[in-house]
């Protein structure tokens, strides 16, 4: 049956402007504020405004307000709305462009030396050694995870620990959260911030790994009983691990022409 006639399909219609385009782009690999955006499309804050605005509302990109400065706000591309969009597009063009679905294998990338991660937020208590532990989970080994915070909490969170066992059947009962400095010298091929706050104190690492960061709101702050903690750390886990699974295929190919982002003042590490 021809779909002449047909009004193009919503994705379409949102992805197919050149700046909205570019704006998923610089989204694809890094949560950024509106003003980043602004720099790298080189475009009005309030033209990039006004068309996030519209991506927004088209649900390709969701808005979190910084825990670091409540003025801001950061950006996150939803890739998951991004493929069934993409999916939509090309079943609505022809039936033999519906895509098959699977699972990522693990990752091996192609070099003699494993890929180094490190993960970073204030505590180390919570989002970061979560993200560690799926990420080695995901890569079967094949990169080597580590997680750090810029002001360790004494203990793991026991709703985080909770989480990953009863959901992930990962047991993080004998870590312990680490300091950022305890790393100082170390090598990183990635290093991704998980948490506004860490982001700004997140000091440079040798060879300059390239910089991601995911604006995730602290699950400890979720409230005081002991329900409210574990739904947010779950939803918190569930978010990392959706995260993780779309930084695979970044792992595979041994990088990502993602990590081009506006400099923010950061300390140096310590000699």
């Amino acid at each position: 049956m021809s779909a002449s006639g047909q009004a193009a399909p919503a994705f379409l219609r949102l992805a197919a402007h050149p700046l909205r385009w570019r704006l998923l782009t610089e989204l694809a690999g890094t949560d950024l504020r509106v003003r980043e955006l602004a720099t790298l499309s080189g475009e009005p804050q309030n033209l990039v405004s006004y068309h996030l605005r519209l991506l927004r509302d088209g649900g390709l990109v969701t808005a979190t307000r910084s825990s670091f400065d409540g003025r801001d706000s950061y950006y996150h591309l939803d890739l998951d709305r991004c493929a069934e969009g993409l999916a939509g597009a090309g079943a609505a063009l022809h039936p033999a462009l519906r895509p098959g679905s699977g699972t990522p294998p693990p990752v091996r990338p192609r070099r003699s030396r494993r890929l180094a991660a490190l993960f970073v937020c204030t505590g180390n208590s919570g989002r970061s050694p979560i993200a560690e532990a799926l990420l080695r989970q995901h890569t079967a080994g094949h990169v080597e995870a580590s997680s750090a915070g810029t002001r360790p909490a004494p203990r793991l969170h026991p709703d985080g620990v909770r989480v990953l066992r009863e959901r992930y059947a990962i047991d993080l009962a004998d870590q312990r959260p680490r300091h950022l400095d305890t790393l100082a010298g170390s090598r990183f091929d990635y290093v991704i911030t998980l948490c506004d706050r860490a982001r700004e104190a997140c000091p440079e690492f040798p060879q300059h790994p390239r910089r991601i960061h995911w604006s995730i709101p602290d699950p400890a702050a979720a409230g005081d009983s002991e329900q409210a903690g574990y739904r947010a750390f779950t939803r918190t886990a569930a978010d990392i691990d959706t995260r993780i699974r779309h930084l695979l295929p970044v792992l595979e190919q041994g990088g990502s022409r993602h990590d081009r982002k506006p400099r923010v003042r950061q300390r140096p590490l310590p000699g």
